[in-house]
């Protein structure tokens, strides 16, 4: 089941192919995209397994100057799983 990672806190100069590199040390991309005018967006994982490391790793870490912030996207009608961590509601996003 893929899972999407929301972040935010994005510096300007870092592009998809930049997270798509620093996040697949954690497992295989579906894909990544960053919205524009607000420097946040997703990477989809493909595993939830995957999408955990990556955010146990890189949550609070200095990327291009900027420090990354990651939780975990559930969609409307879930509920977050306290042992999943953090997680952004989807519908309030985009």
């Amino acid at each position: 089941m893929n899972t999407k990672i929301y972040f935010n806190n994005l510096p300007a100069s870092v592009t998809e192919n930049e997270l798509t590199d620093l996040f697949s040390a954690y497992g295989n991309i579906v894909n990544v995209h960053i919205a524009a005018d607000d420097r946040a967006g997703f990477v989809t994982m493909i595993t939830p397994e995957g999408a955990r490391t990556a955010i146990e790793a890189l949550n609070g870490k200095v990327l291009s100057s900027g420090i990354l912030t990651l939780s975990e996207m559930w969609w409307k009608g879930e509920s977050p799983s306290s042992q999943s961590g953090p997680r952004r509601r989807a519908s309030q996003l985009y």
